[in-house]
């Protein structure tokens, strides 16, 4: 295909909304241009299975179910097609936040810097709500029910952006789902390593610590060398489930929204803590977070769900004296390292596991 003129590696010449000399960058931007048509340093994926982050499904879901509890996956189904149609890009409008995808590449545009083939399986590690997305299949095999969706379309990677080949070791949605949180872990084992190079072995508390980035950041913790993991859930099963996987010392029970509750939690299991990770898809935890880390600790906000102006005025006003991070969800290496931890630990394998057996794929015919 003919290559578009005057490209950006930043997608910038895939902007049509706002235009002209109010450009943004993509992920700001309202409307994408997702034509196949490639910027010489472009690639383009034919899609295969979406993966929507959880705030942003959390989102929709509770928009679509009715006062008796009844999800209307239909409903769900049209409004992500609505928002692809509309936007160039899935990105909720709420949320601001998007997922990733797993498809083949299908075209490498000559001056690539990627390292993709034509044919490779790859899952994408930028976020849906910069990608430049076209669907074709009315999303007929979803229903609308679960995070992953399986999907037809092609989707557009920069210059800049970034894909990882799937390994032939693990399950393609395995991978997909370790894939889509693997910032986490690895920023957790940067701020716990700074710790113990400065010769203080710290105490991590997870919020969320039984999903997907949660547990991966109680394995990243233990394996940079924490002294204490303490694993904050909401509800006894999920509880149940991080006991079993021996990833926390301690498993507390506790509404990481309510700030009496989580201190309390957390104070009885040996809190406050020198780290605290934030997984929770549901805003609110950006203060509950500040009281449970100890005086010069470390907050990382990993939900897209946080409130960073929150967390901000919340620490002036508790005269909490912590370092707050954003979860940036790149850091070198962060794909290969999460992956690592999967194979590695058996515990952590098996709750990822446990979670895609309660949500598998539709079969096709």
């Amino acid at each position: 295909m003919t290559a578009v003129p005057g490209h950006s590696p930043f997608g910038l010449h895939r902007v049509l909304e706002p235009s002209g000399p109010d450009v943004t960058l993509p992920q700001a931007a309202r409307r994408l241009d997702p034509s196949p048509v490639l910027a010489p340093d472009e690639v383009r994926v034919d899609v295969e299975v979406l993966n929507l982050d959880a705030a942003s499904y959390r989102q929709l879901r509770e928009k679509h179910t009715d006062a008796d509890g009844t999800v209307d996956g239909a409903g769900i189904r049209a409004e992500v097609l609505s928002i692809v149609a509309g936007r160039g890009k899935m990105q909720n409008p709420v949320t601001g936040s998007g997922g990733m995808l797993i498809g083949t590449v299908a075209e490498v545009g000559p001056e690539s810097t990627l390292g993709l083939q034509v044919g490779d399986h790859v899952a994408t590690l930028v976020s849906l709500s910069l990608t430049p997305l076209a669907l074709s299949d009315g999303l007929e095999r979803w229903d609308g029910l679960s995070e992953r969706v399986p999907a037809a379309g092609h989707a557009i990677l920069f210059g800049r952006s970034i894909a990882a080949v799937l390994p032939d070791d693990l399950d393609d949605e395995l991978a997909l789902m370790v894939m889509d949180v693997c910032g986490a872990p690895a920023l957790t084992r940067t701020v716990v390593q700074g710790y113990v190079a400065r010769g203080h072995a710290p105490s991590v508390a997870v919020l969320g610590a039984a999903g997907k980035s949660g547990s991966l950041s109680l394995a990243a913790a233990r394996d940079a060398g924490a002294s204490r993991t303490i694993g904050v859930v909401p509800f006894e099963r999920e509880a149940q489930l991080l006991r079993t996987s021996a990833l926390a010392d301690e498993v507390v029970i506790a509404d990481a929204r309510s700030p009496l509750d989580l201190e309390r939690a957390v104070r009885e299991a040996g809190g406050p803590v020198d780290v605290t990770v934030v997984c929770v898809d549901v805003p609110g935890c950006e203060q509950p977070a500040l009281l449970v880390t100890a005086q010069g600790g470390t907050v990382i906000y990993f939900s897209m769900a946080t409130n960073f102006a929150a967390a901000a005025l919340g620490a002036e006003g508790l005269a909490a004296d912590v370092t707050m991070l954003i979860g940036n969800g790149y850091t070198p290496g962060h794909a290969d390292y999460a992956l690592t931890l999967v194979r590695a630990d058996p515990q952590v394998r098996a709750l990822f596991q446990t979670r895609l057996a309660e949500h598998p794929l539709p079969v096709e015919a």
